[in-house]
């Protein structure tokens, strides 16, 4: 579980509009409720940002959990945006859970 590979899971984020958007306070989840919060990041207008589990130092195109274990399940989970006030922005799912 080194750094390197913590910092090769990750969530793409892209703001589809012109305008930026403040993502203070926002979050990103998963199914099992670790949650990263957005601190003083504004995600310009057709842009990207990739919010990696591990840890390093934040840029504009780059953030980091600063987390020490893996967050994103291979086989099935879900990830979820919220907005400042808890409301669901976005959310993606990938494979399937056994019943």
């Amino acid at each position: 579980r080194s750094n390197r590979s913590l910092n090769g899971e990750w969530v793409q984020i892209t703001n589809n509009t012109r305008r930026a958007i403040n993502l203070d306070g926002w979050t990103l989840s998963d199914r099992d409720h670790h949650t990263y919060r957005f601190h003083h990041y504004r995600l310009a207008g057709r842009a990207t940002v990739r919010v990696h589990t591990g840890i390093g130092r934040d840029v504009r195109t780059d953030l980091y959990q600063d987390r020490r274990a893996y967050v994103w399940n291979n086989d099935t989970d879900t990830a979820t945006l919220r907005n400042q006030r808890g409301r669901t922005v976005d959310s993606i799912s990938w494979g399937h859970r056994h019943r």
